[in-house]
């Protein structure tokens, strides 16, 4: 059977501590402070919401009791109010409903309502509550969006966007039944005041309020019999109780519900808190306490924590779905009565009542009536009178049974030893995946039976002296002798190797025929401090460190294994290549177009394109260039400009398809850096040879002056280029004859060049 150690009722909270039970879940802005639990502070669009996660079986109904405080609401109105809800115990994902006007429970626009609600009751300051606003389904009869300030309403069932139908409301500031408002003078505002008013905690005081909820099951159909009763406080020392709600509610429930609480705030504030909050079975007189019985004779060994349990068998638990939830120890019937007399406790189990310490040792709790006792050394052959009470998940408590304890001397451990081997077993065993091993139990006495335990849990059915293992965990045998006292043995772990995860980067290289190459280094969850490892291929079988020295391409299996295991996990497979062959680089160059590649073909200009031919491998998959200029090409055979003189080494480096890589260097001489060649002669009426102007390269600007025989000055150009002068002087040409030049200019590399001479005009 499930464990239900949370179930219990009833649950009893003050929030007056600065801590509640672990079973009261908090949501949204809901906090403890100043002895109660706060659900919104006074401040705009607050959320908060609690409840209380032990389920109770919907058969037997709820009683609920708290206080509550509405107040010191800012604005023209107080918001939006607080509500009760039930929701299916069973939910695994719990999500309050929309806020705002449907307060933590119905549907709201585009919010889903409350998860698998079943009830909510909403406490309504502001008014959206008991209207059809923000897509609610129903409200007060004649009303859509208007709102109903002060009321009490009632939704019922839904989940997401479907549900949460009106059942019932009253106006609490409303005169007549026929206007769902009460008698006169029995009128109350749902909160206490507005703007500067404080929290009423003296029920004498006006402001006080008080709900008591009560859902009995309904004797005539499904569901239950809603009653809605509030203590309220209008006027000073005049406590009144008015009853809300008293009728039918017929939705059928689940097997179990939980409850909780929910507040809100938009536009307009007010805090809203809750305390003493005590939530019971409602059928209570349907219900009736566990019996308990009387164990004598109860075995156990001086030293030694013994084991027992109170089965549900063993005891009467007369209530419908019922189990043990409490086992509490008391040394006499009297504390067991002044501990009943709390109704609170009733529902709980009291820490100091789950460990009881005698002269003779101590007894402890556990849970479903489970319990130990562990007798003092020095106790043998003593007895020990004590007595108990189970509570089941109602609250129900037994009246006190006895248990008598008999302590007697504990035997000597025995001893667990692997059928293959010869010594008992000290920590651990190992396996390999699909091994089995079978244990024996070794001791220094007779024994009448056997439990055999895997992680400190008991094996069903496995009473011999041996046990058969097939899967991990921590394994130890108790072996009891003539007195029912257990020998206890060591605990051994039995361990199936967890191998890693064997990756690795790629191919394994080597770029150097005859080399040897490391497969450790590509393999990218290499832990040597906790891993063996295994390499098998080639007619090979490497262990560890000598796999990092393997000479010979091929395919490989590579596998792993923890260094206390005997086993290798399963291989992935390991690709080795070494080059047979060395790569070879090599490259030529030229200008452009020419075979000139040094001064003794003429020289390279500094603006000259150099043109680079690969003659590598052609195993290359790969070429880079480094100029050493600054600049690089991936090209296979590129053409590059230097742009300047002077001597510049070239590097190409290769590439094959394994990432292994080879380089060479030559050096390119760039000498030159201009070139100019002057005609001494020109013919103007020609159609070839027109015009005079020196034929130059690597000049980045030029001055062509021309005069006659006289000094005078006839022509000047500085156009790069230009086509030169053509022999005629304002618009005639001028007589055959000799002329002189002066030519001007500054080379790419900033060198000043001049030129100059004599040169015949021919007609």
């Amino acid at each position: 059977m499930e464990a239900k150690a949370q179930f219990g009722f009833p649950y009893c909270e003050t929030f007056q501590t600065t801590t509640t039970q672990a079973n009261t879940v908090f949501g949204g802005n809901a906090i403890l402070v100043d002895g109660v639990l706060r659900l919104t502070n006074n401040q705009n669009n607050q959320v908060g919401y609690v409840y209380i996660d032990v389920p109770f079986p919907s058969a037997y109904g709820i009683k609920a009791e708290f206080e509550y405080f509405s107040y010191g609401g800012a604005g023209q109105f107080l918001a939006d109010g607080l509500s009760i809800f039930l929701f299916d115990a069973a939910t695994q994902n719990f999500s309050p409903g929309g806020f705002g006007g449907s307060l933590g429970y119905a549907q709201r626009n585009e919010e889903p309502g409350l998860t698998n609600a079943y009830l909510g009751i909403g406490f309504d300051e502001f008014g959206n509550f008991g209207n059809r606003a923000e897509g609610k389904n129903g409200g007060f009869q004649g009303i859509v969006d208007e709102l109903v300030p002060d009321a009490i309403v009632v939704r019922g069932p839904g989940n997401g966007f479907t549900g949460y139908p009106f059942i019932v409301g009253r106006k609490t500031m409303a005169s007549g039944a026929d206007k769902d408002g009460f008698n006169p003078g029995a009128q109350f505002p749902i909160s206490s005041g507005g703007a500067g008013t404080f929290r009423v905690t003296d029920p004498n005081q006006p402001g006080y309020r008080k709900v008591f909820l009560e859902l009995q099951p309904d004797p005539d159909g499904v569901g239950y019999f809603l009653t809605l009763r509030m203590q309220v406080t209008t006027e000073p020392n005049q406590p009144r109780m008015v009853t809300i709600f008293d009728r039918p509610y017929d939705f059928p429930a689940p097997n179990e519900l939980k409850i909780g609480f929910a507040a809100s705030t938009g536009g307009y504030t007010n805090f809203h808190e809750i305390r003493n909050l005590v939530v019971e079975v409602s059928a209570d007189d349907s219900l009736r306490d566990p019996v308990g019985v009387d164990f004598s004779d109860v075995a156990s060994c001086e030293g030694q924590e013994n084991q027992y349990y109170i089965t549900d068998e063993e005891v009467v638990l007369p209530n419908t779905g019922s189990q043990i939830r409490c086992l509490q120890f008391f040394e006499s019937l009297e504390d067991i009565q002044d501990n009943n007399s709390d109704r609170c406790n009733q529902g709980k189990c009291l820490e100091e009542n789950q460990v009881l310490v005698l002269p003779q040792g101590t007894l402890r709790a556990g849970e479903l009536g489970a319990y130990t006792f562990f007798p003092n050394p020095g106790t043998r052959d003593q007895s020990v009178e004590v007595y108990y009470t189970i509570t089941d998940n109602y609250g129900k408590t037994s009246s006190g049974n006895k248990i008598t304890l008999n302590i007697q001397e504990s035997p000597a451990p025995v001893r667990i030893l692997a059928s293959n081997q010869a010594n008992p077993l000290e920590e651990s065993y190992n396996l390999c995946p699909g091994e089995s091993v079978r244990f024996v139990s070794e001791g220094d006495e007779l024994y009448e039976r056997y439990e055999w335990y895997r992680d400190g849990e008991l094996l069903e059915n496995e009473v011999e002296a041996d046990l058969v293992i097939e899967e991990p965990g921590l394994y130890e045998i108790w072996a009891y002798n003539r007195k029912n006292c257990p020998a206890k043995s060591n605990q051994i772990e039995v361990k199936y190797p967890e191998y890693p995860n064997l990756q690795m980067a790629g191919t394994v290289v080597g770029c150097e025929p005859g080399e040897s190459v490391d497969v450790l280094n590509g393999l990218l969850t290499y832990d040597s401090e906790n891993y063996d490892y295994r390499l098998i291929g080639n007619g090979l079988t490497l262990l560890n460190e000598e796999i990092r020295s393997v000479s010979f391409s091929g395919g490989y299996l590579l596998s792993a294994k923890p260094k206390d295991f005997d086993c290798f996990g399963d291989p992935i497979e390991v690709e080795v290549f070494i080059q047979d062959i060395p790569l070879s680089v090599d490259f030529e160059f030229a200008v452009a177009g020419t075979d000139i590649k040094d001064d003794a073909g003429g020289g390279i200009f500094a603006d000259d394109p150099i043109a680079f031919e690969d003659l590598s491998d052609e195993r290359a998959v790969k070429w880079i260039w480094d100029f050493g200029d600054g600049n690089t090409s991936i090209e296979q055979n590129p053409i590059h400009i230097f742009g300047k003189k002077g001597e510049f080494e070239v590097q190409l480096t290769i590439e094959d398809e394994y990432g292994c890589q080879v380089s060479i260097s030559k050096v390119v001489s760039i000498t030159k850096s201009y070139r100019i060649m002057v005609p001494t002669g020109f013919t103007p009426l020609e159609e070839e040879n027109q015009f005079f102007t020196p034929k130059y390269k690597g000049l980045v600007s030029v001055d062509l002056m021309i005069f006659n025989s006289w000094g005078e000055l006839i022509y000047r150009s500085n156009e790069l280029g230009g086509q030169g002068w053509d022999g005629t002087f304002q618009g005639e040409l001028l007589d055959a004859g000799f002329y002189v030049f002066r030519f001007d200019g500054v080379s790419i590399d900033g060198e000043k060049v001049t030129r100059g001479g004599k040169f015949r005009l021919i007609r």
